[in-house]
């Protein structure tokens, strides 16, 4: 949430960068063993499985009310509003009663859980989940197994709060945070789970953003003659906390300890990933109008490596204003890229993963820059719209201004979702005018953003939060799609649901490298489950699984267009039920 407008605000100016002496290249040698059968999920008879044309047309129809989604938000008065006020909320996609279909998680002053009969229509179910129960100002949620009984539960963050619920078998939750010893946050916004020693169990890191309340001055800034919200400069930083799990519902603060402290505050976005193939999980943390931080393990502490990536600022030598963010590779070399959501008129990053752990910003070259310019971008996320093999990104925009027009004339608060389409990792096409038509294409004052295949047809949906209205339910109706493989894992010595893990499909002559994980983008969280797109190949040659830690497991080939399910060190197949 960056200040009034940018030719208003003061930059910061960050230290001559630092000169990279010397990186040592690591070779990981991929020990292929365990060739193991997976359990397989034979494709649903709706799903269209077609080899993708080159002027295929993606198209995302919003089905919230159809779907059963009655949820509201609602920013509380008074106007103009302040920077609490101006936040907004995220959401989830999370399979609540393991039964192998997404459900729905929409968080505000109240939550709400819709469970999904994988068939695209969703039944209300918060009452009987126990989430009615819980009031406070909620802002954000993470999705994870933390205890590997395997059904997943969630952390909500909030201002002055937040709360740890556990998963009761898919029955109800129960508010754990005392007995787990997680302590209220002043202002907490993302929230990631996370393994970050590889003991098989899910930590926590809970992103802090400002200090700020009722007392607090300024509560509103003068832009051209009109009081509006304030910029985060104005306001003191709050740096995350990072939690140890040491088992039996038991958390330990290990952010002093592990170096975690050093960060710089005002966080908006957390992701993780292993983007060095190093066996550990980074967290890069998106702030708002301060240096971003990529925070590495080295030995049970962590290292801010930002600016030696080149991630810490943009290529003109300015901070930016870090909102969502999510790691994916746009040009299939098998590297973890970074895409990161950022204020008007400043250019959303698209760090390139060059290798030797350095980056560069390619929103240029790309394309992205200049059509995400105008816009206020909060959610981002990769996803492969039509299955060609190429990772496109989905923003959710929204200016954080009511009163914007009123200022400048020329700027909207509320603003469209953009849909930006891969041209094989060298351009990105705005295609949001076709893509996202009826009333996915009604501008709204976008906040959250998650993805997942909730029908279970092969292709990815959205889920996006408007923060004056209701949630938009993007269905993927896109006419023509490649063949696809959804992979679903089951960790052993890993934690149950696999995430950190990194995933390599051979196919059709081309290699597709995804990761496990249900954190990135803003306050949300998406499908755990690890979605290719295929392009024209109907047989996948074979599967790799990188658990974390570095373990490898080599899973022979299948064919394409299905669901699959596998388990590290398994011996043997287990035919999953039908997804259809």
């Amino acid at each position: 949430m960056s200040c009034i407008a940018r030719k208003s605000r003061r930059r910061n100016r960050p230290p001559h960068r630092i000169s990279l002496l010397c990186l040592s290249a690591l070779l990981l040698a991929l020990a292929y063993g365990c060739h193991t059968r997976p359990s397989i999920e034979p494709l649903p008879s709706s799903a269209n499985s077609a080899a993708a044309s080159p002027a295929t047309d993606i198209r995302f129809v919003d089905v919230a009310e159809h779907a059963g989604l009655r949820y509201r938000w609602k920013i509380a008065e008074p106007h103009p509003i302040n920077i609490l006020q101006g936040i907004g909320n995220g959401c989830a996609f999370l399979d609540f009663d393991g039964d192998g279909n997404l459900d729905i998680l929409l968080i505000g002053p109240t939550l709400a859980l819709y469970r999904g009969d994988g068939h695209g229509h969703f039944a209300d179910v918060t009452h009987q989940a126990g989430l009615d129960q819980l009031q406070g100002t909620f802002l954000g949620c993470a999705v994870g197994d933390y205890d590997n009984d395997g059904f997943d539960d969630v952390y909500i963050s909030a201002y002055r709060g937040g709360v740890l619920l556990h998963n009761e078998r898919g029955q109800h939750f129960t508010d754990v945070t005392k007995a787990a010893s997680i302590a209220p946050q002043p202002w907490g916004t993302s929230a990631a789970f996370v393994d970050i020693d590889n003991d098989g169990r899910l930590d926590l890191y809970i992103a802090g953003y400002v200090k700020f309340g009722p007392e607090t001055k300024p509560q509103l800034c003068d832009a051209h003659g009109q009081m509006t919200v304030c910029g985060p400069r104005f306001y003191n930083p709050l740096k995350g906390v990072l939690y140890h799990n040491e088992g039996k519902g038991r958390f330990t603060d290990i952010t002093e300890r592990w170096g975690a402290r050093n960060s710089s505050g005002k966080t908006l976005g957390i992701a993780s990933a292993d983007y060095d193939r190093s066996g550990s999980q980074s967290l890069f943390l998106a702030n708002d109008e301060v240096a971003a931080n990529l925070l590495v393990s080295g030995g049970r502490r962590y290292k801010d490596n930002g600016a030696v990536a080149g991630i810490a600022y943009l290529t003109d030598g300015n901070v930016y204003g870090g909102m969502g963010v999510d790691w994916g590779d746009y040009d299939n070399d098998g590297r973890f890229d970074l895409a990161v959501a950022a204020f008007q008129s400043e250019a959303k990053p698209i760090f390139h993963n060059d290798g030797r752990g350095l980056f560069t910003d390619r929103s240029a070259d790309l394309g992205v820059g200049s059509v995400t310019a105008p816009y206020v971008a909060f959610g981002i996320k990769w996803l492969d719209a039509d299955n060609d093999g190429w990772l496109d990104l989905l923003v959710a925009n929204g200016h954080i201004q009511d009163n914007v027009a009123e200022i400048q004339k020329e700027l909207t608060y509320r603003q469209p979702i953009q849909c930006l389409r891969n041209r094989q990792g060298t351009h990105f096409d705005d295609i949001t005018a076709t893509a996202c038509t009826g009333e996915s294409s009604r501008p709204i004052v976008g906040r959250g953003l998650s993805i997942g295949d909730y029908d279970n047809d092969g292709k990815v949906d959205a889920l996006i939060v408007d923060s004056d209205g209701g949630p938009l339910l993007l269905h993927n109706e896109t006419p023509r799609v490649g063949h696809w493989l959804t992979v679903r894992l089951v960790g052993s010595k890993s934690n149950r649901t696999g995430q950190g893990a990194v995933v390599t499909v051979r196919a059709g002559g081309r290699v597709f490298v995804r990761q496990c994980t249900t954190n990135g983008s803003y306050l949300s969280a998406s499908d755990a489950r690890v979605h290719f797109g295929l392009g024209d190949a109907d047989t996948v040659e074979s599967v790799v699984v990188q658990w974390p830690g570095s373990a490898t497991q080599t899973f022979p080939g299948m064919r394409s267009d299905r669901i699959v399910t596998l388990r590290e060190g398994a011996s043997s197949a287990h035919q999953a039920r039908s997804s259809g």
